[in-house]
């Protein structure tokens, strides 16, 4: 419903996770609010014109065209607009998606120039990279659909006939949040990379994970992969721009971009049993004022089972498909938190991807000697077994961090080794 005082927002069907009004927040003092409307509300927000500027998202771009007195040779090109601005009763749309999407490429260090290009979905934001792409200079652009027709051609046939694509931008919501997994595609992802052996580059409009499956896929293979999210803020800078008509400085956008990624970024702490995973943890989240989760104390909560007796009644197999479903749904619907892991979360995959989406991974690296057995921990009870879980995970610990922590004189000392890579990296 109409928001009695609504000057400056962002309209859209849905926007419960939006993250434009921190970012708004950020660059400009005016007051800028979410409005979500249904379908049939566009109509009469769109007349009464109560509002001197918006930004307009995912499903009204096209549909308030015919509002507009006048829009901008970007959005008439794109045939979507993003930015109305209203001057004296008389609306005016911009798309600042181009300016937002070409700095995403350029800040990534992507070159479209001169190479084939596959463009994934066919919305505003497909119509947006089409002009992108065309603009950087790639020398042919295939856009894919689900359905042959209006120029796309189908994601068998891309994968079947234009394998020797160098570039794929991804403008569906397949990887989104909340179905990062789901939605579509292979394991969460829109089409399967590896049919593309000369990729050397990967966009997703995505921002919500910070990473999906599709740019984990990419950057495990070695290949240059970015989120949406430096274009979200990036097109927000060029909206507020039009709003106020005052200029913003280019280092505002890195600085802007940054501030809100390091808020979003999970801090994820993996490890052996023992390792101090939950005690650096805590420290962290009072350090940081940031929330904790501890997944094997999810666990025990969610069950009512202390972890022995899951592993009694149901084994190993019963233990882990219990863990990776906490570990999925605590990584993917909390951002900016601490989570501390059980000692064998990295063993499945799925854990891993789930963790990395929106979270830095520490490897807290604590020697077995220093690890001391405890009952509570099946795998990890005696002085052997702790010897051999670590001699069968060290690898698995390594190739899934983003850094290692070693071993510290106190676990404070540590939270602040973590705390300083964190700012910095």
């Amino acid at each position: 419903m109409m928001s009695d005082d609504f000057s400056y927002g962002l309209i859209g069907e849905h926007l419960p996770h939006s993250y434009s009004r921190e970012i708004h927040a950020c660059l400009a003092s005016y007051d800028y609010k979410l409005l979500e409307l249904a379908p049939d509300e566009l109509d009469g927000f769109m007349r009464r014109r109560e509002f001197r500027a918006i930004n307009v998202t995912i499903p009204y771009k096209r549909d308030v065209i015919p509002y507009l007195e006048k829009i901008d040779h970007h959005a008439s090109r794109i045939g979507a607009v993003n930015t109305i601005v209203n001057r004296g009763g008389k609306l005016y749309g911009y798309n600042t998606d181009f300016y937002g999407m070409r700095a995403l490429i350029n800040r990534a260090g992507i070159t479209l120039r001169g190479k084939k290009v596959l463009i994934l979905g066919t919305g505003g934001t497909s119509k947006t990279a089409l002009a992108v792409a065309a603009d950087m200079g790639a020398s042919s652009v295939i856009v894919v659909s689900r359905s042959e027709g209006e120029g796309a051609i189908t994601y068998e046939s891309a994968c079947k006939f234009h394998t020797d694509a160098d570039i794929i931008i991804n403008t569906t919501p397949c990887g989104m949040f909340p179905y990062a997994d789901g939605g579509g595609g292979r394991a969460g992802m829109p089409i399967d990379i590896s049919f593309f052996p000369k990729l050397s580059g990967v966009i997703d409009a995505i921002y919500n994970p910070l990473r999906t499956n599709l740019v984990l896929e990419a950057r495990a293979r070695g290949i240059p992969a970015v989120g949406g999210l430096y274009m979200l803020v990036a097109q927000a800078k060029w909206a507020s721009e039009i709003f106020t008509g005052t200029y913003i400085p280019d280092d505002a956008l890195d600085r802007v971009y940054t501030k809100i990624h390091t808020d979003k970024e999970n801090l994820v702490l993996i490890g052996m049993p023992g390792s101090g995973k939950s005690t650096i943890g805590k420290k962290l989240a009072v350090k940081l004022n940031r929330r904790f989760f501890d997944i094997d104390e999810r666990i025990v909560r969610r069950t009512g089972l202390k972890i022995p007796v899951i592993f009694e009644l149901g084994g190993e197999e019963l233990f882990r498909d219990i863990e990776s479903k906490i570990t999925s749904e605590i990584a993917s619907e909390n951002v900016g938190c601490i989570i501390a892991t059980g000692g064998g979360t990295v063993l499945r995959p799925e854990n891993v991807r789930a963790l990395a989406r929106n979270g830095r991974i520490y490897f807290l690296d604590r020697p077995p000697e220093h690890l001391l057995p405890t009952r509570d921990r099946p795998l990890a009870s005696s002085i052997e077994d702790i010897t051999r879980r670590y001699n069968e995970r060290y690898e698995l610990y390594k190739s899934s961090a983003d850094c290692i922590i070693k071993e510290m004189i106190t676990p404070n000392a540590m939270a602040v080794e973590i705390m300083k890579e964190f700012r910095n990296h």
